[in-house]
């Protein structure tokens, strides 16, 4: 029986999720999580042999997540189910030691298939991503936009930046990251500087246009 945990933040696609995976038979569901932070809190718990994960959560998202959980040797493998292809994003997940990478537009056996494959311990791509990752390096330049400016973030930068872009003040941040104020204000400052914006605003664009966000958010 391979053991699941799903981490997603809406409620009924994460319930379609786990009804989906019960009738498989030969998958059960352990436990969910509506963030990221809460993700890591609940596979450190169960210990399941897969993490199912939306990119976009609140909090802390799914690569973040997923670096998070690579950095803590935890032996949970992730299998990234997201609405976005873009090749960026793929590669970001890929690097951050994640499994497999489901689109949410794929047809639900796919999701199967690929649960199986990574308790195999294969990697899994959706065939839509397979194809923009192969046309991202026979074609390099393509897509390619300003050479991935969150390379230069450090994960807790990334961690601020999606918290400033979720509306959460200074004081909220620290309490959430158990870091005083000032220090927030502290790295607040170097991401205006290292991403050459002007306020909270330009802050929020970037972390949209990048994804750290949801669009909706």
């Amino acid at each position: 029986m391979i053991r699941v945990v799903i981490a997603e933040d809406h409620l009924m696609v994460r319930a379609g999720i786990q009804a989906l995976l019960e009738n498989a038979g030969d998958i059960h569901v352990l436990g969910t999580a509506s963030n990221g932070q809460e993700a890591i809190e609940v596979i450190q718990e169960l210990d399941p042999d897969i993490l199912i994960m939306d990119i976009m959560m609140p909090r802390m998202n799914g690569i973040q997540a997923a670096e998070n959980i690579r950095d803590r040797n935890l032996p949970t493998k992730i299998l990234l189910y997201s609405m976005y292809s873009d090749p960026g994003l793929v590669h970001q997940a890929l690097q951050s030691g994640v499994k497999g990478y489901v689109l949410k537009s794929s047809a639900s056996d796919e999701l199967l298939r690929a649960v199986r494959a990574v308790a195999n311990g294969e990697t899994f791509l959706s065939n839509l991503v397979s194809e923009i990752l192969i046309k991202s390096v026979v074609n390099p330049n393509t897509n390619r936009d300003e050479n991935d400016p969150l390379s230069v973030l450090s994960p807790r930068e990334k961690e601020i930046l999606q918290l400033v872009a979720e509306e959460y003040t200074s004081s909220e941040i620290g309490e959430i990251l158990f870091i005083s104020e000032k220090t927030v204000e502290k790295h607040r400052a170097k991401l205006m500087a290292k991403l050459n914006v002007r306020n909270l605003a330009g802050l929020v664009r970037f972390a949209v246009k990048y994804h750290l966000v949801d669009r909706d958010s």
